[in-house]
């Protein structure tokens, strides 16, 4: 019983590198060798969410050293992050910050398009996604509108 009880204790230090750590550097190489974004975006937030949080133990310690829950919570909150089957990392990146990212690089407002348009834009590769944008600016979106209708015919042929 005393081989549970120490294990239980000390979870977090036994699981914790391999949901924290190991997995996470795994899925992001799997990640660089796709052609998706999708699975980017899920790592690259993962990877800003856990320095993040690194940060605040490393400022807060001597608070955290008096919470024996917190690293449960930790590693509660980074297997949330992690596991496909939630992927909270990109749950956080579409819901609190992709309405902070400016469509276009530095030099563009979100503010020009509406919420549909800013929709189609986020869907596309960050390199296509400025290029369109400069078309969009110098053409406008009917003429870029114009371009997936012809698109979505062409992918219909047989």
């Amino acid at each position: 019983m005393g081989v549970v009880t120490v294990i239980a204790k000390r979870l977090d230090a036994i699981v914790g590198p391999g949901v924290m750590l190991l997995y996470p550097l795994y899925a992001s190489i799997r990640a660089i060798e796709t052609p998706s974004m999708v699975d980017d975006q899920q790592w690259l937030t993962y990877w800003i969410i856990y320095s993040l949080i690194t940060i605040f133990e490393l400022s807060c310690w001597k608070i955290l050293a008096w919470l024996p829950f917190w690293p449960y919570m930790k590693l509660l909150f980074c297997m949330w992050l992690v596991l496909p089957i939630f992927n909270g990392a990109a749950y956080i990146y579409e819901k609190y910050i992709r309405k902070y990212i400016r469509l276009g690089g530095f030099g563009s407002s979100v503010s020009n398009y509406t919420e549909d348009q800013r929709k189609i834009l986020q869907m596309i590769s960050s390199d296509a996604r400025k290029y369109v944008a400069e078309y969009i600016d110098k053409h406008g979106w009917s003429a870029f509108e114009r371009i997936i209708k012809a698109a979505e015919k062409e992918a219909k042929k047989p």
